[in-house]
């Protein structure tokens, strides 16, 4: 196994970064500088990891997880909701820990088995200063063959019978999010992020808004609507996004109807190498 070739350090953090949080007594979220981590399962029990955080990070994510599960009580299971640099930067360094399935869905694997590269990050896309500052991000593949397994094509979760999976492209080709029906908490990756993931202060902050995907990332802005839409009809009570403080209750469903009705407006950026405007 090999993480990619460029994985690098990365010197962006928030006021939030190292902080665990509760969102229900068996689901948890942990955000690595700026991305989060969740984790699905009571302490002490059998439980699941959602995504392997930021370059680097192994030692800080396997000291956290010790923590809330014990030195001697690895996850059932790794789920990835894709293969970007912060959501991947540390699996490497948890595999090799730990001697468990990852789980993914098929479209991301040639980005999870050394097959290919993402696009690039779009520097000249609309946003801020960590939108012109992109091209620093790592964007090579991991090579995780060994530990791969694809996702159960009926959206079941192996080990987590109350979960779903739901596909949702446009950011990648195969991010998926997870819900669970009983409680309505939705983990939404990237597909929907409760931070203005391109400005350096609103990420800093962790200022809380419903926002599309990353502008530098997400190479598919049609998919990218749809997905949105997807997950919104499922009527969320509490989102766990890949970036930004969870959201809950009337802030959260006020925020996804703002998003979808004012897509074009507040999410897809007025240019860049990805967007057309002719199609809007």
């Amino acid at each position: 196994m090999e993480q990619s070739s460029d994985n690098r350090l990365i010197p962006m953090t928030s006021f939030d970064s190292g902080k665990l949080r509760e969102v229900a007594p068996d689901v948890a979220y942990y955000t690595n500088q700026i991305v989060n981590i969740v984790m699905i399962g009571m302490p002490g029990n059998s439980w699941v990891l959602i995504d392997a955080g930021m370059p680097k990070s192994g030692n800080e994510i396997l000291k956290m997880l010790a923590e809330r599960f014990g030195a001697n009580n690895p996850p059932a299971a790794i789920i990835l909701t894709h293969g970007h640099f912060d959501h991947v930067g540390s699996i490497v360094a948890l595999l090799e820990k730990w001697n468990v399935p990852v789980y993914a869905h098929p479209m991301e694997f040639p980005y999870l088995t050394g097959e290919r590269a993402y696009p690039e990050p779009d520097t000249s896309v609309q946003g801020g200063i960590l939108a012109k500052i992109s091209s620093l991000y790592p964007n090579e593949p991991v090579d995780i063959t060994q530990a791969l397994t694809i996702l159960p094509a009926d959206g079941t979760l192996p080990t987590l019978p109350d979960w779903k999976w739901i596909h949702v492209p446009g950011h990648t080709p195969g991010q998926i999010a997870l819900f669970r029906e009983r409680d309505r908490i939705l983990i939404s990756a990237d597909a929907i992020i409760t931070v203005r993931q391109d400005s350096l202060y609103r990420v800093l902050m962790q200022k809380e808004e419903v926002c599309g995907p990353p502008v530098y990332l997400t190479t598919d802005w049609d998919a990218a609507y749809e997905s949105v839409k997807r997950l919104a009809a499922l009527g969320p009570n509490t989102i766990i996004a890949g970036h930004g403080t969870a959201m809950q209750g009337e802030d959260l469903r006020e925020g996804l109807d703002h998003l979808i009705t004012h897509w074009n407006e507040v999410a897809v950026p007025d240019h860049g190498k990805w967007v057309n405007r002719d199609d809007l």
